[in-house]
């Protein structure tokens, strides 16, 4: 395996500080200084030592390997860091954004190799599978990189198909009697051609001899032809009515099923995917597979019913000439194989591009307020141009294959039909068969190719249809990571107890939250506070279950919400958000959504409730007034309290309140405080502000730093211990940016304490 450091771009600056001899094993472009301000360093790890030059700095410094060295590895909200200890000191320590941490692990990996090897003089060897001979990160247990894997789109197989059938399993008589109908409508098809023997041989061609025509005979026959294609059509039609019916049941099960499973999935699967690709898949690709089912699937049942009974007839008629007919079947068996899996591929990946423009359309439309408020429509037309572009691109490349090979398919069938119409004359010179026999197979041949001809093109459908079905079973098949318990627990009367115990919390591979514990009486206020990037939305992400802890537990009532029906939780919770989100429809729709047996009579008390009642009458149709889309055309102020009187409707025992009044202007925030007095009455309550202000109601205040809780306390209690709280309330009061790390803190204290 080539050496992933081979192409790094620090690998020459490393190299010209090695000593003679010792070679580099791991290295990591350190991208932040101490003050987590950009920067470029290196740390280098050899057979011999650990090296690293801090970002902003020329000298270097080294650490050869000795007993009680650690190399330790922590990160957290995007920044990663390593620190290097012995026993008695911390003896270095560098910062570097997440994006390196595949990076970090790997030379920390090597680190601890190198220093083994040093220890017990046994050579460090390390397996090939350990890293990834893409870009060099430690793989995991299963052999994957979790670098790579995101981009790794594996391909669709035909056999995707198959899993349609426990969609098609309800609907299998329907399907039963459509496939009798088949039968039935394709032997009907196959009687005209049988008939034209007779007419050519006992009416025709004995007429040119001189004899009279037989009248009766005639009309046996034509009304024997009439009668074939009334019963062919009307069976057909019969047929095509019940399976494309039974099609758009299934394809609407497909629809409902793959939206079920997509509301029950968490917040981490939409957290990486695009709104717009989701869109495609269950509207574009589930109509493909529907368009699949109802047409190219009945008529390729057709085709091959109607391939094998002109074949027995065929073979009856005349063995020979049958053998002949058969001739080009193997050439395009052939460039089916040949053309099938380019198809398939192409197609995939065709539906993936497509999806982006999808995407773009999505973030577009519902932002054109932003779009046209700086001016970006060119800017967004040249995206949709780009990726309208590809999309061009990638279907040229899927139809220059398609092209070639449906005429060539065309082709061998009419030269197949030119050789059957020699060898039948040949036949007929010898006497082997009559006219009539070489009119009949002719007529059957020419159904046989053109149905063969068909068939070879449901190749295409096929292809792109499972393409689509594995697209929406990549989301059918993802496992939410906060399931439903097998037994759920049952929830007793909820009074608003909470319980956090030792709650840690990744993200990928960030660490948020760890060693946090935390009881919430009933009824208490609790006040979250902290600098950007500290945890406080992630811990109300975790007591919401938006996601699951990844270590200890939260207890509602003593009960671990793990073990508790997920819908039932969260019926007791109710959430106010920053940016609160209102759906298309009336004003009462929007308060009424998480109680929509409300009556009006609810729905205004809880309006009132939010002082949104005057706004509300004042608008043209008042509580039926439609909302804009995301509640458009209402006032940042009118949404939130719409959004407190949704809150308030469903009567919740617990209240999330994140970041409820930070974007509005201070008269209207007033009127949401007013509100926000109503609602958090008698609940449990956790808030987190902005404005530190704001939460000198709340029981206790939560003061978290870097994923863990620093202080817990009254704001008086907190201002008088002048620490991380008081900070905080001090570089506020001055208007300073608090997102600095912990070091920076003194020197703010320092400030604050010398004015």
């Amino acid at each position: 395996m080539k050496s992933p450091l081979a192409a790094e771009p620090w690998r020459s600056e490393a190299l010209a500080h090695l000593s003679g001899g010792e070679s580099l094993e791991a290295g990591l472009t350190l991208d932040l200084d101490e003050a987590l301000r950009y920067g470029r360093g290196l740390l280098v790890v050899t057979d011999r030592r650990l090296l690293a030059r801090f970002p902003g700095r020329t000298e270097w410094q080294e650490w050869p390997y000795r007993r009680g060295l650690q190399l330790l590895h922590h990160d957290h909200a995007g920044v990663g860091g390593l620190e290097l200890q012995d026993e008695s000191a911390r003896l270095g320590g560098w910062r570097f954004t997440i994006g390196n941490n595949p990076a970090a692990l790997r030379l920390v990996d090597a680190f601890e190799r190198q220093l083994e090897s040093h220890l017990t003089g046994r050579p460090a060897e390390r397996p090939e599978e350990d890293a990834c001979p893409k870009c060099g990160a430690p793989l995991d247990g299963e052999g994957e990189c979790p670098v790579c894997a995101r981009e790794i789109h594996a391909p669709p197989s035909t056999r995707t198909l198959l899993r349609l059938g426990r969609f098609a399993r309800p609907y299998r008589w329907p399907l039963f009697w459509g496939f009798v109908l088949t039968l039935a409508s394709t032997a009907a098809a196959m009687v005209p051609p049988y008939l034209s023997m007779p007419l050519m041989d006992d009416v025709l061609i004995p007429y040119q001899n001189g004899k009279p025509i037989d009248v009766d005979l005639v009309m046996l026959l034509l009304g024997g032809l009439l009668g074939a294609a009334l019963v062919a059509w009307g069976l057909g039609w019969a047929r095509t009515y019940i399976l494309s019916l039974v099609a758009e049941h299934i394809g609407k099960d497909l629809r409902t099923v793959t939206f079920e499973h997509l509301m029950g999935l968490s917040l981490e699967y939409y957290g990486g995917k695009r709104t717009g690709d989701l869109m495609a898949r269950i509207g574009s690709e589930s109509d493909r597979i529907c368009q699949f089912l109802s047409v190219q699937v009945l008529d390729f049942a057709t085709d091959v019913l109607m391939i094998a009974m002109t074949a027995v007839i065929l073979f009856s008629i005349s063995p020979w000439l049958a053998l002949v007919t058969l001739l080009p079947l193997p050439f395009i068996a052939w460039m089916i194989q040949l053309v099938r899996d380019r198809l398939r591929n192409g197609f995939e990946k065709a539906d993936r591009i497509w999806s982006e423009v999808t995407n773009v359309l999505a973030d577009t439309i519902p932002g054109v307020r932003v779009v046209k408020a700086f001016a970006q429509e060119r800017r967004e037309t040249q995206r949709f141009r780009a990726a309208n572009a590809i999309n061009l691109t990638v279907n040229d490349r899927v139809n220059r294959v398609w092209s070639l090979f449906s005429p060539t398919v065309t082709l061998l069938t009419e030269i197949g039909l030119l050789v059957v119409w020699a060898f039948g004359i040949w036949q007929v010179s010898q006497d082997q068969i009559t006219v009539g026999v070489l009119t009949a197979f002719l007529a059957y041949i020419t159904r046989f190719y053109t149905r063969l001809d068909s068939m070879s093109r449901i190749v295409s459908s096929t292809q792109r249809a499972a393409s689509s079905a594995k697209r929406l079973f990549d989301i059918l098949d993802h496992v939410s990571s906060v399931p439903e318990p097998a037994s759920p627990q049952r929830l007793p009367e909820v009074k608003g107890r909470i319980e956090l115990d030792d709650v840690a919390f990744r993200y990928g591979n960030r660490s948020v939250l760890r060693g946090v514990d935390l009881a919430i009486a009933p009824g208490e206020m609790i006040g979250l506070v902290g600098h950007s990037g500290s945890g406080k939305t992630t811990l109300v992400n975790l007591i919401c279950r938006f996601y699951d802890v990844t270590e200890g537990a939260i207890r509602l009532e003593g009960i671990d919400i793990r073990q508790l029906a997920v819908a039932d939780y969260r019926r007791n919770i109710g959430l106010v958000l920053q940016e609160p989100f209102l759906f298309f429809g009336t004003v009462a729709d929007n308060i009424a959504y998480g109680k929509p047996e409300a009556t009006r009579e609810e729905v205004v008390a809880a309006a009132r409730a939010a002082h949104a009642h005057e706004f509300i009458l004042r608008l043209p149709q008042g509580y039926d007034s439609l909302v804009g889309e995301r509640g458009q055309g209402l006032s940042g102020g009118e949404r939130q309290r719409i959004s407190i009187a949704r809150a308030l409707l469903i009567d919740p025992r617990i209240l999330i309140l994140d970041e409820a009044t930070s974007s509005v202007d201070t008269e209207t925030e007033k009127e949401i405080q007013k509100a926000l007095d109503n609602l958090v009455r008698g609940r449990t309550t956790i808030a987190i502000a902005h404005r530190l202000s704001t939460l000198r109601k709340a029981d206790r205040l939560v003061v978290m730093d870097r994923g863990r809780i620093v202080e817990v306390g009254n704001h008086d209690e907190l201002m008088a211990r002048e620490g991380a709280y008081y900070r905080l309330y001090q570089a506020q009061a001055r208007n300073v940016d608090v997102e600095e790390t912990g070091e920076d803190l003194p020197r703010i204290e320092h400030k604050a304490k010398g004015q």
